[in-house]
C-alpha cells in the first residue's frame, strides 16, 4: 500500500483551507485519511501553516511520498530540510500588528463648523449675474 502526505481540502467555494493528511495513495483527495498531521489557510495574509514536525518526520521515515503542494509547504516550514539533512530555510514571515491611525485631533486637523456647504450653488450665480448685466446696460 502507498502512503501519501496529501491535502484536504475544506471551506466554503471560495473560502479554501485544507488539513495536511497521511492518506492511502488510492483514496479520494477528501476522503479518509490515517493521520492528520497539519493545516494550511491560504487566504489568510500571510498564509497560515501549521505542522506536527515529529508525525511528519515520522512518516516521511517509514516511506510516505508528500504531493507537490505537501513537497512546498514542508520545504517552507523546514521539514523536508531536516529530513533530507540540509541547512534550515530563512525563517517565515510573522503577521505584523497593525498600527493604529492616528486620529484627527492628533493630527492637527481643526472643525470649525461653519455649517455652509463646500461647492457653490451654480444656479444662484447666474440669476445673481444677469440682473447686475442688465442695469449697466440701461445705465
Amino acid at each position: 500500500m502507498a502512503v501519501k502526505i496529501k491535502l484536504k481540502r475544506l471551506g466554503k467555494i471560495r473560502s479554501p483551507h485544507y488539513r495536511i493528511v497521511v492518506a492511502d495513495s488510492r483514496t479520494r483527495r477528501d476522503g479518509r485519511a490515517i493521520e492528520e498531521i497539519g493545516k494550511y489557510h491560504p487566504t489568510y495574509n500571510p498564509s497560515v501553516m501549521e505542522v506536527d514536525a515529529e508525525r511528519v518526520a515520522y512518516w516521511l521515515g517509514v516511506g510516505a511520498q508528500p504531493t507537490e503542494p505537501v513537497l512546498a509547504i514542508l520545504k517552507k516550514t523546514g521539514d523536508w530540510q531536516k529530513f533530507k539533512g540540509e541547512p534550515a530555510p530563512a525563517p517565515l514571515l510573522q503577521p505584523s500588528e497593525k498600527a493604529a491611525r492616528p486620529s484627527f485631533e492628533a493630527i492637527g486637523g481643526e472643525d470649525e463648523g461653519k455649517g455652509e456647504a463646500i461647492t457653490q450653488k451654480k444656479k444662484a450665480e447666474k440669476k445673481d449675474e444677469a440682473p447686475a448685466e442688465s442695469e449697466s446696460t440701461e445705465a
